[in-house]
């Protein structure tokens, strides 16, 4: 067990049972036992390694894409460039090192993060260490500004809630608590107006995941961008929302989400469709992370870079280049959403 494992038992006991997405918020974003607030996840160190820290190349065809974007809807100026959960910044500083040549793309910008972590704050301003970026807390304190956006692996760590089918109904999975401790548990039988549309394509006993944190920051992604501007998000997932996806990872390894608390990091599978649906009247465009990546060039910037590598050096390239774009690895499993004006055509290698 951990302390935030006991401060949730406390609460359970005195409130009852919690939703799937109270319990993520406590276990990654509480001030004192939360766990962005006191692990490293990324990595070889940490518990997952994210496509920035794979290779460089993941980052850079990031910018220029972003960067190309700009340019096709006539280089508006000034304009925010924003990520949502930038990690240690990696991808950032390779994007912005690829398109330091772009004209008036770096005289243009204001570089914004969107980060609650002081920890994580921190960590970017050392690596963004000479482009003066602003944090913010979230979307909407955005300037009113024309938006360029990344959101990488973010979507992933919003909390969600999960919905067992019961006949015409919905019995909500919530944790709760037993001798051992945490466990999963079922709430009563009710309608669930958001879900009247699953019950097309669902039976009994299967089970729905909705991410309400996630629909609302599309929603206001899509009012930002109906002029101009476009968005990257680039996650794991599907198209559409079936089954139970909630997951926990420590040092690489699947464990389970309710023994440590606080300890693991906790993530789910996101919901691209649900993604696209709260966008409108924005445009989207959804391919895979392999074919976004190719499209952009992957393969030739990877032959460029080889030049000047041998021996094991060469093979950790190759073995990046493989795991980033490969069906086999993250090149299916990760998905690329490009939202963009209906005006304009959709950012490269995202159509």
């Amino acid at each position: 067990m951990t302390p935030l494992a006991d401060l949730l038992a406390a609460r359970i006991r005195a409130n009852g049972p919690i939703t799937l997405a109270d319990y993520m918020t406590e276990c990654l974003l509480h001030p004192v036992y939360g766990y962005y607030t006191t692990q490293e996840p990324f990595g070889t160190a940490g518990d997952f390694t994210t496509a920035p820290e794979i290779s460089q190349m993941f980052g850079e065809l990031v910018g220029l894409c972003l960067a190309q974007t700009w340019l096709d809807q006539g280089a508006p100026a000034p304009f925010t460039m924003a990520e949502f959960g930038p990690g240690r910044g990696s991808l950032m500083a390779d994007a912005l090192r690829a398109t330091r040549s772009v004209p008036g793309f770096h005289a243009a910008m204001r570089l914004t993060l969107i980060e609650a972590s002081p920890r994580l704050r921190a960590i970017q301003a050392a690596t963004l260490a000479g482009y003066s970026p602003v944090w913010l807390n979230a979307l909407q304190d955005l300037p009113n500004l024309p938006l360029y956006l990344v959101a990488n692996e973010f979507f992933d760590a919003l909390p969600i809630r999960q919905f067992q089918r019961a006949g015409r109904f919905w019995r909500e999975r919530l944790v709760g608590l037993a001798a051992k401790g945490l466990i999963f548990g079922l709430g009563p039988i009710l309608p669930v107006p958001a879900l009247t549309h699953r019950l097309n394509d669902t039976t009994e006993g299967q089970i729905v995941e909705l991410c309400p944190q996630a629909s609302a920051i599309m929603a206001e992604i899509g009012t930002r961008l109906a002029e101009t501007g476009a968005a990257l998000i680039i996650d794991y997932g599907d198209w559409h929302s079936m089954g139970d996806t909630f997951q926990a990872l420590h040092d690489h390894a699947p464990v389970d989400p309710l023994a440590t608390p606080g300890a693991a990091d906790l993530t789910a599978h996101v919901d691209f469709e649900a993604l696209a649906q709260a966008a409108a009247p924005a445009a989207q465009a959804y391919t895979t992370q392999g074919a976004f990546l190719t499209a952009l060039g992957i393969q030739q910037r990877a032959a460029r870079l080889a030049q000047n590598m041998s021996g094991a050096a060469l093979q950790s390239h190759q073995a990046a280049t493989h795991r980033l774009t490969s069906p086999m690895e993250m090149g299916s499993l990760f998905k690329v959403l490009a939202v963009h004006p209906a005006r304009y055509p959709s950012p490269p290698g995202s159509a």
